[in-house]
C-alpha cells in the first residue's frame, strides 16, 4: 500500500483566516425539512435540478436499506423526497454521461438519471466507510472511505486502493486534471506522483464537501457547521457557523454559473441555498 508524503515549506500565510472579510453568503431559499437526513447535494446543470443522499435513521453508517435519493428544484422545491430507493446510508454523489455514481457503505450505486433506477451496485473489496465521490472527464471515479482513511479509483467498474494512510479523508474534487481532497481539517492538491501539495489547513468540524468557486478560489464544508472560502492567496474566511445553533452543513453542492451553493442540514432534514458574494 503506497504511503504518502506531504510537502513542506509553505508559507504561514498560506494557514492564517483573512484579516478582511472579503466574501459573504446570501441564503436565497431553504427547503421544507421534508428530507430525511440529507448528507450531500449535487447539482445536475444539464436537467437543472438538485440530488440530494437520504442517510434516513439515527445511524449514520446503518446498514438498514432505509437509504435513498430525493430530487429537488433550484428553486427549493421538492421534487420527490424519495426518488431513488433501495440504498443504506448514501452520502456523496458523482455525475458522469447520465449515471449518477452513489457511495453507499461499501459499494457505488449506479443510477440511470432518465429513468431512476439502479442500474448496478459495485462492492469495493474491503471498503467500509465510503463517503464522497468525483469523476474525472474520462469517468474515472475516484470515492473516499473514511473509515479505512484510503481514497479508491474505480475505473471499468474495477476499483484499485489510490491512496492510503490518510488521516480522515472525506470530500473530493476533479477540476481539470486535477484532483482535490480534504483530509481531517486540511485541503490538499494530489500531485500526479500521489504527494499531497497542502493548500490549508485549521478547518474544524470534519471537512465534508469541497467545490470549485472560481479560478483558485475554493468553498468547503465541515459536517458540525461552518462553511470556509479558501482564497487562491492561501488565507480562508469563515462564512458561516451553525454549531451553537445545532445545524450542520454537510456535503455542499454548487452551481457555478450563480455561485449559489446547496448545503444539506443533516439532523435538520432540509437543503439551504446560498449565494457566494
Amino acid at each position: 500500500m503506497k504511503k504518502l508524503f506531504i510537502l513542506a515549506g509553505f508559507s504561514t500565510s498560506f494557514f492564517l483566516v483573512s484579516s478582511a472579510q472579503k466574501h459573504q453568503l446570501v441564503k436565497k431559499w431553504e427547503t421544507d425539512s421534508v428530507l430525511k437526513v440529507p448528507e450531500s447535494v449535487l447539482f445536475d446543470a444539464e436537467n437543472n435540478v438538485l440530488y440530494a443522499t437520504n442517510i434516513d435513521g439515527t445511524d449514520p453508517w446503518g446498514k438498514d436499506g432505509k437509504g435513498s435519493v430525493g430530487k429537488i428544484g433550484t428553486d427549493g422545491k421538492i421534487i420527490n423526497v424519495e426518488w431513488v430507493s433501495g440504498l443504506n446510508a448514501p452520502k456523496g454523489m458523482g455525475l458522469y454521461k447520465g449515471k449518477l455514481w452513489v457511495a453507499d457503505l461499501g459499494s457505488l450505486a449506479v443510477i440511470d438519471v432518465s429513468s431512476g433506477k439502479i442500474e448496478k451496485t459495485i462492492e469495493i473489496a474491503g471498503a467500509q466507510g465510503l463517503n464522497d465521490v468525483t469523476i474525472d472527464k474520462n469517468g474515472v471515479v475516484y470515492v473516499s472511505d473514511s473509515k479505512n482513511k484510503q481514497v479508491f479509483r474505480v475505473e471499468k467498474d474495477k476499483a484499485t486502493l489510490f491512496l492510503d494512510s490518510l488521516k480522515g479523508p472525506n470530500g473530493l474534487l476533479m477540476r481539470g486534471e486535477d484532483l482535490y481532497l480534504l483530509d481531517a481539517g486540511t485541503a490538499y492538491k494530489v500531485e500526479k506522483n500521489k504527494s499531497l501539495t497542502k493548500l490549508a489547513e485549521g478547518m474544524e468540524g470534519g471537512t465534508d464537501g469541497i467545490e470549485n468557486v472560481t479560478g483558485n478560489d475554493f468553498i468547503v464544508s465541515c459536517w458540525a457547521g461552518v462553511i470556509w472560502y479558501l482564497n487562491a492567496d492561501g488565507t480562508k474566511e469563515k462564512l458561516y457557523d451553525g454549531r451553537e445553533e445545532k445545524r450542520n452543513t454537510a456535503d455542499i453542492g454548487f452551481d457555478p454559473k450563480t455561485k449559489t451553493v446547496y448545503v444539506p442540514t443533516f439532523w435538520r432534514n432540509s437543503v439551504v441555498a446560498y449565494e457566494v458574494k
